[in-house]
Order: structure tokens, then sequence, then C-alpha cells
């Protein structure tokens, strides 16, 4: 039984995947073990994951054919046996001692349930970062720093992100696993399953951190450097975040007052900085968001009059 087992789930990147994998083939740590969980590819996936078996065999292959992230991450808790699995994107690139820095972390801190390191971006070339985009948005591409030094994370809000995200195996029994109304199914751009998982955690009892140390590179995609991908993102951000109260029994007639009060702040906000352009668009993305937030919400409402009761 290996210490780590890296998880990467796919889905259709086969340009970016094998870079991603060779990356992590290429950490000075040695036991760990590298699951590809296929999430329904119809690309050259398998083949970019064949071609580098023969030479690893600490790399292994399965195909999933029930779409969904959050699937293809339990199917990854099922195929490993590693106490911990580390959960790492298709198009992201790991450092050759990321993953000594998550083993150590874990080694020193019985309590750690989870954890996530740095996470920096790596703009498409040609393109440098565009002045309309904050650092607030620049989270929805996977940016994530909390300074250089060890933080333990009590709000959900600071979860590490999901592209580097590691979790003891035995919390993830604990809670279940991953949500399956929560993450990406296909193209949509439902998210929120790491900071949910990152609220369930805490729930229990257990630490999460930040590891600085534990710092990857995220790969940005070329569509991402246009405005319109933010509005679409900011849709489904509050689907997301609508979907992540009715998990934790937070559904209600109170979620139109706090989408409606949001969605104002925002489109104020958006004016009164009219001249700073990433904070003008940062606002405006905001208050779209809750576009999606309040159109879920009001669903929710209407297939479940009954108000959901807040757990305790």
């Amino acid at each position: 039984m290996p210490a780590i087992s890296v998880v990467i789930c796919t889905h259709n990147r086969d340009y970016y995947l094998g870079e991603s994998l060779d990356s992590v083939l290429a950490q000075e740590f040695e036991d760990f073990d590298i699951l590809v969980v296929d999430n329904a590819s119809t690309d050259k996936t398998k083949e970019v994951v064949e071609k580098r078996l023969p030479d690893n065999p600490k790399l292994r292959y399965v195909y999933e054919g029930t779409l969904g992230l959050n699937v293809a991450r339990n199917r990854g808790i099922r195929e490993t046996s590693a106490p911990i699995i580390v959960y790492f994107d298709d198009d992201a690139i790991a450092p050759t001692k990321w993953l000594q820095a998550i083993h150590a972390a874990f080694l020193k801190h019985d309590n750690l349930g989870a954890a996530g390191g740095k996470v920096e971006l790596i703009w498409p070339e040609g393109f440098t970062r565009p002045d309309w985009l904050s650092e607030g948005l620049a989270v929805n591409l996977g940016a994530y720093d909390l300074g250089e030094e060890m933080k333990l994370i009590t709000d959900a809000g600071l979860t590490p992100r999901g592209l580097n995200y590691a979790i003891r195996r035995d919390v993830l029994d604990k809670v279940g696993g991953f949500s399956l109304n929560l993450d990406r199914v296909g193209n949509n751009l439902l998210s929120n399953g790491d900071l949910y998982m990152t609220e369930l955690v805490l729930r229990n009892g257990y630490q999460v951190a930040y590891l600085p140390d534990a710092v990857v590179k995220h790969q940005v995609s070329p569509e991402r450097v246009e405005q319109k991908w933010y509005f679409r993102r900011g849709w489904w951000q509050g689907v997301s975040e609508c979907v992540r109260e009715q998990n934790a029994g937070l559904a209600g007639p109170a979620q139109l007052g706090r989408g409606g009060e949001r969605m104002l702040r925002g489109l104020y906000k958006s004016v009164k900085f009219a001249r700073d352009r990433a904070t003008s668009f940062d606002n405006l993305i905001y208050a779209y968001s809750q576009l999606g937030y309040l159109s879920t919400a009001i669903k929710g409402m209407l297939a479940n009059p009954k108000p959901t009761q807040t757990q305790t």
C-alpha cells in the first residue's frame, strides 16, 4: 500500500493530460501511485495514459462511463488503497517536491483531515492577465495563495482548490465521499464540491490546512481570458452556492432575500467603481451570479414548498 494515491479525474483534456501526468511521475517522493479516472472521454485520453503505462508501474487507468466530476472522484476512492488521497487536475503541473510537502504535513499533524497548497496560474502563450480581471475573479481560474506560512482553515470559503486537494481516506469514509449534486458534469460549470467537502471535514472535528510549499501551477485555457466565460462561470457559481446551501439544510424563502440583497449590492458597486475596470467587472459578475442563485432557489422551493430546517 502506498502512502499517497494521486487521483486525476479527466474528461476530454488529452491536450493537457500528458504534461500533467509527467509532472506527477517526476516527483522526488517515491511512496505513491497514480490513478487516472477517464470520465467518459471521447478524445485520446486513453492513448495518452497507455503510452506511459509500460515504463511507469505506479500508473493505472480506469474508465468511468457515468459523467460527473464527483462521480469520478468517488470512483477514485474505491479504486485506490492509500491512506491519503490527493486530487490533482488534468491541466495542472506539479513541481518535483509537491508530494513531499503534502506527506510531511499529514505526518506531522495527526488531526489534519484535508489540505491543499498554493496554486499559481500559467497564462496561454501570447496572453497576459487582462486589466479587467481582479484578484477575486482569478480565484475562478484556480489561483490560491494565502501567504508563505502554513495556515489552518476555519472558514470553508477559504478552502484549498480542488485541483490540489489532499484528504485522509478515513475522513472520506466518514463523510461519505463527494456530493453528486455539486461540481461539473460534462461542460457545465457547477462547482463548490471542494468547499462543501471542507465544511464536512471541519464539521466532523478535523483540521483543514493551507500548505504554501505544496505549490502547483494551473494552466489557463484561452476561453478563460474572455469576459463571456466569467458570466457563464458566475451563473454556475450562483447555482453551486444555492445547491450547497440546500445540501446543508439552509434552503427556503430566506434565500430570496439573501440573493436579492447581494445582487443589488453587486450592481451598486459595479457602478460606483466604474473607473476601476477590474473592481467594476468583479462586482458585475457577482451580481450576475445571483441570478443563478435565485433561479435555483425558486426551483427548489417550487419542488419542495416546505422550508428545509437548518441542520444542527
